[in-house]
């Protein structure tokens, strides 16, 4: 008996205290600044030196580039630049040594899809994904949460 009077004690202490949930489609969530999510590319930054395929754990990335067509300029133009996030661990790795920061790590996280040909993404996806840069969406977060969409 003792143990049920116990436990019914801990369950209404519970069911008083606030309650800690998001809204989390309609207000993003407030992420840490070191989180490490979806990566942005700036294909105008690369100058395919090869490095971020070449230190990638899971050889995920592919990077192509070609002459450059302008015969008064030296080095490569980029070409291709494709991640396949079904083995991506997001590990960093590829944004510490860019050494033109073309490749930056985003806030963004969603990639839930009904198919897993849909998480090869390439360099258009990849460049167009600077929506949640990650300053961006934890100004983004703080501004809602101003407003009066905070955590419910």
């Amino acid at each position: 008996m003792k143990g049920l009077v116990k436990g019914l004690g801990v369950t209404f202490k519970n069911m008083t205290k606030k309650k800690v949930t998001y809204a989390y489609p309609d207000v993003p969530l407030d992420l840490p600044d070191r989180f490490r999510g979806v990566q942005h590319f700036d294909p105008e930054k690369c100058i395919v030196c090869n490095q971020c395929a070449r230190i990638c754990p899971t050889e995920c990335i592919t990077l192509t580039g070609k002459a450059n067509p302008d015969p008064e300029k030296k080095g490569k133009v980029i070409d291709t630049y494709d991640i396949n996030f079904e083995i991506c661990i997001l590990c960093d790795l590829c944004t510490e040594v860019c050494p033109t920061e073309a490749i930056v790590m985003t806030n963004n996280f969603e990639l839930a899809t009904y198919s897993r040909d849909d998480l090869f993404k390439n360099l258009e996806w990849l460049n167009d994904n600077n929506t949640n840069v990650r300053k961006d969406q934890n100004g983004q977060a703080a501004a809602m949460a101003a407003k009066g969409g905070s955590k419910a």
